[in-house]
């Protein structure tokens, strides 16, 4: 059941608060929300199914006790050695990213960050002007990706203030906006004509605003969520789609399709599919990869040429590395976008390995690099 509301949400951050579970449950999951925060709004809990423990929604945002199983790292993909000011990593030569708030409008169980809400995480910066000094002091970042936390928590103020500072850098010609706000809480989209005219303000013809939405299930595809989409497209942003792929939630080819279709049909075509990477606390949450490969795959079959068009990748220290083709003995990879130059372009073969979950966990028997 969805509640009909027109005002934003009211925020619950406290797992006592979800009455539909029972005392026992509540109990068991304040020890995982001790430890990993919880955070959602009556908007986004009113779309779970509560008779049905395996609901993808309820999977998304109520604590599971096996984020308690010690497993992985909590900076899995070594942001901290891409760091090059506090709050701003510079991984690859023309994109700058700007970690501006810890916040979120919901904290989805998987998230690769969670280390930013535990207590005593001091990577944001609410400051941006040392970030922004440093996109001014780099000719060669041409993108910026704004994110977090999910920048759409920030008052429509703050917001606008980030942007006119990031305008004011000639050769910073995409803004990129990641936020999950459009399915945790359309409203606040659909109830602030301010926080719509901001972004028309900033997103011109030939300096385009893109809107990284993090839809991960259809049933976030709500008339309100739509509606949302509407009014930001009506704004000049660009909305495209990336998620990752979800033990429970979105790892089946028919929910993937669906997802994809639906998504391409109010103009937010999918880009990329994530692989979930191995995060403290995520372990209930993993996919292996050859199974996510196929799935994908199978995906793709029932989709039309802009569904296609996602990418499978991982997200590693060393690049984005898509996984391209998996046949009886290995799996085919290529670096997407690569930290060293050395890896730009490069094809890597591994052993096929069933139960690996990340590239570490790969062995490499040959390693080829492509001509450009």
């Amino acid at each position: 059941m969805r509640p009909g509301r027109t005002c934003r949400s009211k925020c619950i951050l406290d797992t006592d608060d979800l009455h539909r579970l029972s005392l026992t449950e509540r109990s068991r999951l304040k020890k995982v929300s001790e430890h990993f925060a919880f955070r959602s709004n009556e908007y986004y809990l009113g779309l779970v199914d509560w008779d049905d423990p395996r609901d993808p929604i309820r999977r998304l945002i109520v604590p599971d006790i096996g984020e308690l199983i010690t497993w992985g790292q909590l900076d899995a993909s070594g942001e901290t050695s891409i760091t090059v000011r506090r709050g701003v990593q510079h991984k690859y030569g023309s994109t700058v990213v700007l970690l501006v708030t810890k916040m979120c409008g919901g904290f989805c169980r998987y998230c690769f960050r969670k280390r930013l809400f535990i207590k005593g995480n001091s990577e944001i910066n609410c400051d941006i002007d040392e970030g922004i000094e440093y996109a001014r002091c780099h000719p060669e970042v041409n993108n910026v990706l704004i994110t977090g936390g999910d920048p759409m928590v920030l008052s429509t103020a703050a917001i606008d203030r980030i942007l006119t500072a990031l305008r004011s850098i000639d050769h910073v010609r995409i803004i990129r906006i990641g936020t999950k706000m459009p399915a945790f809480d359309p409203f606040r989209f659909i109830n602030d004509r301010q926080l719509l005219e901001v972004l028309a303000h900033h997103s011109l013809p030939n300096k385009r605003i893109y809107l990284m939405c993090h839809f991960d299930h259809p049933r976030e595809l709500t008339p309100e969520a739509i509606r949302a989409i509407d009014l930001i497209q009506k704004a000049g942003v660009v909305c495209v789609n990336q998620n990752p792929i979800v033990r429970g939630i979105s790892d089946k080819p028919e929910v993937m399709s669906e997802l994809w279709n639906e998504l391409s049909f109010i103009g937010v075509p999918q880009y990329y599919v994530f692989q979930n990477r191995p995060t403290a606390g995520n372990r209930p949450y993993q996919v292996p990869i050859v199974e996510a490969y196929f799935a994908v795959e199978e995906a793709k079959r029932h989709c039309s040429g802009l569904g296609k068009r996602a990418k499978y990748v991982m997200s590693h220290e060393t690049g984005k590395i898509e996984i391209i083709a998996v046949d009886e003995n290995h799996i085919y990879l290529k670096y997407h976008r690569a930290k060293h130059p050395r890896d730009e372009q490069r094809l890597v073969i591994c052993h096929r390995d069933d139960d690996a979950h990340w590239f570490d966990q790969l062995q490499p028997v040959g390693l080829i690099h492509c001509a450009i």
